[in-house]
């Protein structure tokens, strides 16, 4: 029963679309009609300021880090990562937007490694933060992490649950950043401006 809880209370505070009810009460806009069309933190910063970005991201990373935090203690790492797997869902398709386009996970699963192995949570931040101080790119500096994290989580012989939602959301984050791909290819993959001009 425990589980059961957890698993749906992480998929529904997945579903809350902070960054779409942000810009909607503070500016009366859709975040939807902005930039990428996302309702995740980088659209929300590119489009609206750090003053907006800031406290969507910590929100986006809490959507994670509480659900996995709480099936961890409350049942065990397997439950944790299952749960922050379900975040992750919520906030790609989230029900409080009928199932449509959500956002692409980034900061949930981010806050899910935090949960379930904050070590591997610190080396992801460090990973990504250096390879977008140095490109500029978000896009890139999660796809990287995506990629090279399974294989963290193997040299520091984390638990299996641990191993496998690294894969799993790793492929998760890089499926859903297959049009950034396709930008960079092109060129035209947006650099992100730590302020708005």
């Amino acid at each position: 029963m425990t589980t059961a809880l957890v698993l749906v209370g992480a998929y529904l505070l997945g579903s809350m679309p902070f960054g779409y009810w942000a810009v909607l009460a503070l500016r009366g806009e859709d975040v939807r009609a902005a930039g990428s069309g996302n309702i995740g933190a980088t659209n929300v910063w590119r489009s609206y300021g750090r003053r907006y970005g800031i406290p969507v991201v910590l929100l986006d990373v809490a959507k994670g880090f509480v659900p996995a935090l709480v099936g961890t203690i409350l049942v065990d790492e397997l439950t944790g990562a299952l749960a922050g797997g379900l975040a992750m869902l919520g906030h790609w398709r989230p029900l409080f937007l009928g199932f449509r386009k959500g956002g692409k996970a980034v900061a949930t699963a981010a806050g899910t490694f935090f949960g379930i192995a904050a070590l591997l949570g610190l080396i992801a931040l460090g990973i990504w933060v250096v390879t977008f101080l140095v490109t500029r790119y978000a896009s890139v500096a999660s796809m990287l992490v995506a990629v090279v994290l399974p294989f963290v989580a193997l040299v520091l012989d984390e638990p299996w649950p641990v191993i496998v939602f690294a894969s799993a959301a790793g492929f998760a984050v890089l499926l859903l950043h297959r049009p950034n791909l396709t930008r960079l290819r092109a060129g035209t993959e947006s650099r992100f401006q730590l302020r708005r001009a």
